[in-house]
């Protein structure tokens, strides 16, 4: 198995992800991957697939991940049952920071108990 064939998963969950200039060389049994994600929470998805596959600190790939949009994590869109608290949790895992992304999305949230389904909302850097 090639290493281009190991991380194929990492691959597509890029394509998945929409990333930007990405290039892909494979040499000496060690795979090279470029490209550009539009948020960091993107950035650490990519990460974690990739250790998914070749452990905490893979040798056999080598990825250059830039970030086009530095100044918030990422966004996100409420789907029915979730909470600021929720959400907090699965970003940060602390539900106690709901606060800061209740603070971030003040031009659109009255208060931190009522957000509605579809409401995209900014999860800032911490």
């Amino acid at each position: 198995m090639s290493v281009k064939e190991k991380y194929q998963s990492v691959l597509n969950f890029g394509e998945q992800l929409n990333v930007q200039n990405g290039r892909v060389e494979e040499e000496n049994g060690v795979l090279r991957v470029w490209g550009t994600v539009q948020t960091p929470y993107e950035k650490v998805q990519i990460w974690d697939a990739i250790k998914a596959i070749g452990g905490a600190s893979p040798t056999d790939i080598v990825a250059d991940i830039q970030v086009s949009d530095p100044s918030i994590y990422t966004r996100h869109t409420v789907v029915k049952g979730e909470s600021l608290s929720k959400i907090a949790k699965h970003y940060y895992d602390d539900m106690m920071l709901y606060n800061k992304i209740f603070e971030a999305n003040r031009d659109q949230l009255k208060s931190a108990d009522e957000i509605e389904i579809g409401q995209v909302l900014v999860i800032p850097n911490l």
